[in-house]
């Protein structure tokens, strides 16, 4: 009777008579009721993240020993690698077009940087991402230049926005002879010269590209075009190779999903592996520590909307091809600003890594639930002038700060092939808890694991129907930069501290 009577009743007058339900349901303890015996779905995201080149990451540096252990220790799989456009040294291989017979193509800042990787992550699928085409293969009034140092950031080598070969098989045959340095011990130039690398790695993916809608504003069709003929390009050097497409900044304009996954848009045979795309909340610059909590889960809220949305497009015209969403993170509205003149970086509060971290385990969940494949955490280390928001370790010495840990901690636990069980509604208006997120799994290896993660800088009590005699591992402000800490359970409530991401095994 009452449920029939809000239903009638204008959405004003339900939010004004829910209000004293609402705040009286805030701060009371989070009840978890779990049906053991009802699995929802199997799951297939498997949790990751992007390393992308920065100097701190070169050999050595203070970072360089501690960031890839950490990589190596983390064994994950589909780990993504970006040489990307602010060091053009490091990331394009080719700087400049061939010339007087002879071609410029240099790997000696690339191949420390990339052979490392490829060596932490031994074992488990990769996906590389060399997203700079090189810039005399666009048209432009005048040569662009590039910093003679790698390490001096530019953001102005990418410029133009039409290819010089309007054929494309000239920036197809670029990344088909660099994927050939690293997988076939070398490659024959555009003049006939061989190159010699002894390189014999197995790259299992490609992405084609980076955030198309911003880095040269390539439009859908020309961007399917190109993918086509890389992907040809780079099947004949390993037929085997799988591919990523689109990477896309902004994932708002339908337009790119319906255009690229539709199979008639593409040359025959071209694979359709993989789709991509990308989540940052970004704060506003007036916001306080204390704001910034409600900001980024309700734009996180928002994009798992879009999440939807894209899935829908996708089963409907390509629903063999998977998703990876592999970079999803925070970029503090300072960040926004380092590119100004005399921008100073600004201490970033410890509690902002657990709140960080805390999203990523929420989206995780959530994407789980939809059926996301790739859900991976941007990024591995970033440091002042290169976004330090988005670092996973500390840019001084290498070391994991909260974000990695709350990575690890997914990643050591759950894994695609889990079942997604049921939890009994805490009410009809909220699952659990409104600040208390928690999904269930029936484990491969036989556990039953249920993963909490407070919204809030506050603590909250949680009970959890058996977990008496289980244990909790968890990530909050009080492990800070150590590895999750352990707790065994003597009743079925625990404590789940301000941002805090816990999960609690039963027995």
């Amino acid at each position: 009777m009452i449920f029939r009577s809000w239903a009638k009743m204008p959405a004003v007058l339900v939010i004004v008579a829910m209000g004293p339900w609402l705040a009286a349901a805030q701060d009371q303890a989070a009840k978890v009721t779990v049906h053991w015996e009802k699995v929802i779905r199997t799951s297939q995201t498997t949790p990751t993240l992007q390393v992308v080149v920065n100097p701190p990451l070169q050999r050595g540096t203070p970072v360089h020993d501690n960031a890839f252990k950490s990589l190596h220790d983390l064994g994950a799989d589909y780990v993504r690698y970006v040489p990307w456009l602010p060091y053009p040294k490091l990331g394009v291989a080719e700087l400049d077009p061939p010339a007087e017979g002879k071609t410029s193509w240099d790997f000696s800042a690339i191949d420390p940087m990339t052979i490392d990787f490829l060596d932490a992550t031994k074992g488990h699928s990769v996906i590389l991402n060399f997203s700079t085409i090189p810039q005399w293969m666009y048209k432009t009034d005048k040569p662009v230049p590039y910093p003679a140092d790698p390490n001096q950031v530019t953001w102005t080598y990418e410029q133009g926005t039409e290819l010089r070969d309007p054929s494309m098989k000239e920036v197809a045959g670029y990344f088909a002879r660099l994927i050939s340095w690293y997988t076939q011990g070398g490659f024959t130039d555009e003049l006939g010269k061989r190159h010699e690398s002894g390189y014999h790695y197995r790259i299992s993916h490609w992405e084609v590209l980076n955030e198309v809608d911003f880095e040269h504003h390539i439009d859908a069709e020309t961007y399917t075009r190109l993918y086509d003929e890389v992907v040809i390009a780079m099947k004949k050097v390993q037929p085997d190779m799988k591919f990523v497409g689109l990477a896309l900044a902004i994932p708002t304009d339908p337009h790119y999903f319906e255009y690229f996954l539709d199979h008639k848009n593409h040359k025959p045979g071209v694979p359709l592996d993989f789709i991509s795309y990308h989540f940052y909340a970004v704060p506003t610059a007036d916001e306080t520590p204390e704001v910034e909590q409600f900001t980024y889960f309700d734009q996180a809220d928002g994009f798992l909307k879009t999440v939807r949305y894209i899935e829908s497009i996708r089963k409907r015209l390509s629903p063999e091809t998977k998703t990876t969403s592999d970079e999803l993170g925070v970029i503090s509205a300072d960040d926004i600003m380092q590119d100004q003149p005399g921008h100073v970086a600004k201490p970033i509060e410890n509690s902002y890594w657990n709140l960080a971290g805390a999203m990523y385990a929420y989206l995780f969940g959530e994407m789980t639930k939809i059926g996301i494949d790739v859900a991976g955490e941007s990024q591995l280390v970033g440091f002042p002038t290169q976004f330090p928001s988005v670092s996973m370790v500390d840019w001084n010495d290498g070391k994991p700060n909260a974000r990695y840990w709350v990575l690890k901690l997914l990643h050591d636990n759950f894994a695609a092939g889990d079942k997604l069980v049921e939890i009994e509604p805490f009410s009809p208006f909220a699952a659990t808890h409104p600040y208390v997120y928690t999904i269930a799994f029936a484990t491969r290896d036989g556990k039953k694991r249920v993963l909490l993660v407070n919204k809030r800088n506050r603590s909250f009590d949680v009970s959890i129907a058996g977990a008496n005699g289980g244990q909790v591992d968890y990530v909050d402000q009080t492990t800070g930069f150590q590895p999750p800490s352990t707790a065994k359970l003597d009743s079925d409530i625990l404590k789940l501290s301000g941002y805090s991401v816990a999960v609690v095994t039963l027995p």
